[in-house]
């Protein structure tokens, strides 16, 4: 039984929430990273979740690392701290559900880091965005300095995370760290809506997921092999003959798919 990290199932096929709630700010300490790994584990292994909305609650995503349980005596050695946290950004990176970040307020540090391990973000008006790790002397450590720069480009990562600046959501917008910003009251709605969306979708959305994730990391011409690998598995599906003839018999957008 988890404490801090819960499943909350919705009213929407498919889609189910993964909460996290430690008072006051959901900063992320060791204990919140093992059971982040654990429910990302746990919903991957469920046949029925094929989108999962990431959710801090209404007022705060994750404010960041627990700065208290930090070492700074002895070896100082931090990777205690960090580690579950680190297995469970790629946990949720590399879940074949569709995966979004449901962001209010503030997403700094870890919290930050954990909303990047997502396929997308939705941000309310008032989400606040940062790596502030360098204001404290030290350097983000679960992806600020390799997932940044793979969603928002090199320089405005090292812009951000040379600084520790903090973004807000309409700028975050605009540099392509988020999806969408809708009112802070309409965070939570429209991520399930849009996992909805992506719940019903074909058994294929997983492989050009898996296809696009493991091609990022490789030269192209490996990665034409791995999309090739995705797209003859695609054809194995259930839903490929299906989506296929609807499309010849309707036209496309029209298939009502398995997710098998």
């Amino acid at each position: 039984m988890t404490e801090f990290v819960r499943i909350e199932e919705t009213d929407t096929e498919g889609v189910a929430i993964m909460r996290l709630e430690r008072p006051k700010v959901n900063a992320l300490n060791g204990q919140v990273g093992t059971e982040l790994l654990e429910v990302a584990n746990e919903l991957s292994a469920r046949d029925d979740v094929r989108a999962v909305v990431v959710w801090g609650g209404p007022k705060i995503f994750a404010a960041g690392a627990d700065i208290a349980e930090f070492p700074i005596t002895g070896d100082r050695d931090p990777s205690q701290q960090v580690d579950d946290l680190i297995a469970a950004t790629f946990a949720i990176e590399n879940m074949s559900a569709i995966t979004i970040s449901a962001v209010n307020g503030y997403a700094l540090g870890g919290g930050c880091e954990l909303s990047m391990a997502t396929d997308f973000r939705i941000a309310g008006e008032g989400a606040v965005f940062g790596q502030p790790e360098i204001l404290l002397g030290i350097i983000p450590g679960a992806g600020g300095t390799q997932r940044l720069p793979r969603l928002v480009g090199i320089t405005k990562a090292k812009e951000l995370n040379y600084s520790g600046r903090m973004v807000k959501a309409d700028e975050a917008l605009e540099i392509g760290l988020v999806s969408e910003v809708v009112a802070d009251d309409a965070v939570l709605e429209r991520s399930i809506e849009l996992a909805g969306t992506y719940a019903k979708g074909p058994a294929s959305l997983a492989m050009v997921k898996r296809a696009m994730m493991d091609g990022m990391h490789v030269s192209l011409d490996e990665a034409m092999k791995i999309e090739k690998r995705e797209f003859v598995k695609a054809f194995q599906t259930d839903d490929a003959p299906i989506g296929i003839k609807s499309f010849l018999e309707n036209g496309p957008g029209k298939a009502d798919f398995t997710g098998k």
